[in-house]
């Protein structure tokens, strides 16, 4: 696992990349208006809020918005902006942790074989001492590096974002 300040640091390039044309939107539509004088505080924040509402709301499952429009009830809801945000940005948060933990499994898959198949030969040979995570560790990096394991989660990364 690299250290916490790699994997920080290509999460906010990650961030700024998947969102640049939404964070160029906002710039377009609220700031750079709302630094010229041409729209006030309040405007400028309804302004900024709509990109950032279709963004979410593109990524959100029907299913976890409807858990939280229910909740609240929330009726009428017949476009997007519509959607409170109390019930949009939890929603979208949710949806991102269902889609982080169904690809966490799928890269957990393979490790998990490998270290069985470690314990299974391991203790085929009497070495029942031997902790198979340090025997299997080696395997796993290399199966990573072999399959080029950070292009497959970054590429995955891109395509669950619509």
């Amino acid at each position: 696992m690299p250290p916490t300040q790699i994997i920080m640091g290509l999460s906010i390039i990650l961030t700024f990349f998947v969102m640049g044309p939404t964070f160029q939107e906002v710039n377009h539509q609220a700031l750079q208006p709302f630094l010229e004088g041409k729209l006030s505080q309040e405007d400028a924040l309804d302004e900024a809020i709509s990109p950032m509402k279709e963004f979410m709301a593109k990524q959100t499952r029907e299913r976890d918005l409807q858990l939280f429009l229910e909740y609240r009830n929330t009726k009428n809801i017949k476009s997007i902006e519509d959607i409170p945000l109390t019930a949009l940005v939890p929603a979208f948060a949710i949806s991102e942790l269902k889609t982080a933990f169904q690809m966490g499994f799928l890269i957990f898959i393979p490790f998990i074989i490998i270290d069985m198949i470690v314990a299974s030969v391991l203790m085929a040979m009497g070495m029942m001492m031997v902790p198979p995570s340090l025997i299997s560790l080696p395997f796993k990096i290399l199966l990573f590096i072999l399959v080029d394991g950070w292009n497959l989660v970054v590429q995955s990364l891109f395509v669950s974002f619509k």
